[in-house]
């Protein structure tokens, strides 16, 4: 889908503003740390900041978890915001954010949100590793949906509830959801309750025409990549995930879990984020 005229930059205006500001913050932060360490001498490098892109149908919260564990292992951390209109428009986005963050950087992406770091982080020689969670490792000339419909095992498609609207040109265009009753046992089977109904009326739409569009560039053929593997996935078959993270040559960690992985398993994914940043930042 695709904003019109002012609209569109404003939107993107709003976008670009709000995500460099909360990124320069984090980045004073980062730089900040640097001159303490280098003044008591402690500490044998900066820790990258952590970088973390979530998918369709959640939002920045998604993170929540694994947040916490980082900072309190001493990591700055941006969870950016997805506007998920494509993978295009996504990862210009989130350039804003790697653009504006100095220093080296780990970048994370959650499902749908690996297709965009995968763009993203391509000819950025601060992002020193990918991490996937349950997540797309596109090669360029694929789409989320192609890769998804590759081997058996998505019930996706039955869950979710389109909205289609009219554009300002007259053209139409197609947002996706899931379905909120069918959100729980769909995206998070081994979250709490509450929480995933919380999750299920919370959730962001993505463009459908962001399922289909194509990938251009692949970062994981160059840089260093992790990827957790979610066993117990419904919407991006165990499979499809084990395919990629072989053909990117990722280290991989399986774990036996819903989509929700990040919500469900914070410690996991957050120690995973920090074995590649231990493993790549020196």
């Amino acid at each position: 889908m695709s904003i019109n005229g002012g609209r569109k930059q404003l939107v993107t205006a709003a976008v670009t503003a709000g995500l460099a500001l909360g990124a320069f913050a984090l980045s004073g932060t980062a730089s900040g740390a640097t001159e303490t360490a280098k003044a008591t001498g402690t500490g044998r490098h900066v820790k990258p900041t952590i970088v973390l892109e979530h998918g369709a149908f959640a939002d920045g919260s998604s993170w929540n978890g694994v947040i916490a564990d980082l900072r309190a292992d001493g990591y700055p951390v941006v969870a950016a915001a997805n506007p998920l209109r494509g993978p295009a428009f996504d990862a210009a986005a989130l350039r804003t954010v790697l653009d504006h963050v100095k220093g080296p950087k780990i970048l994370v992406g959650h499902s749908y949100g690996g297709n965009v770091i995968s763009q993203a982080a391509t000819d950025d020689p601060e992002v020193k590793a990918l991490v996937y969670v349950a997540a797309f490792l596109p090669a360029p000339g694929e789409s989320a949906l192609e890769l998804t419909d590759k081997y058996p095992g998505s019930t996706l498609p039955g869950t979710l509830d389109p909205v289609t609207y009219q554009q300002a040109d007259g053209s139409t265009a197609t947002d996706l959801y899931i379905q909120q009753d069918k959100f729980p046992h769909q995206f998070a089977a081994d979250v709490p309750g509450q929480q995933a109904a919380l999750m299920a009326a919370e959730q962001r739409p993505i463009a459908q025409a962001a399922l289909e569009e194509k990938a251009t560039t692949a970062a994981w053929k160059t840089k260093p990549s992790w990827d957790i593997v979610t066993t117990q996935d419904l919407n991006i078959p165990a499979a499809v995930q084990h395919f990629m993270a072989e053909r990117a040559h990722a280290h991989t960690t399986e774990v036996a879990a819903s989509h929700s992985v990040a919500v469900s398993h914070p410690h996991l994914v957050a120690d995973v984020i920090e074995r590649a940043a231990r493993a790549t930042v020196r």
